[in-house]
């Protein structure tokens, strides 16, 4: 599969059913040297939510473990974590 069709693919947290957009609008984060994939970082979403007053915004990261299943339109991950400083 290319990037560029991960990119419009819908991502999805398994245990409450909420959208988090779309891969196309997170940061991989990856190693340079070794191209493997750690996850994707991405804004909190009520950061996106219009007429809303504006809170600070989150970094949410996804790691690459936590996607469980990649289908035609979307990817299903169970867990959005706050942080990644385990890969920094």
């Amino acid at each position: 599969m290319l990037l560029s069709e991960l990119a419009e693919k819908e991502l999805i947290e398994m245990e409450n059913g909420v959208r988090f957009g779309f891969l196309a609008e997170t940061e991989c984060i990856f190693d340079p040297k070794t191209g493997i994939i750690y996850g994707f970082e991405l804004l909190d979403q009520s950061a996106k939510i219009p007429f809303q007053k504006k809170k600070s915004t989150q970094t949410l990261f996804i790691p690459w473990e936590e996607i469980h299943l990649i289908g035609e339109d979307r990817i299903l991950f169970r867990k959005a974590k706050p942080t990644r400083k385990q890969y920094d």
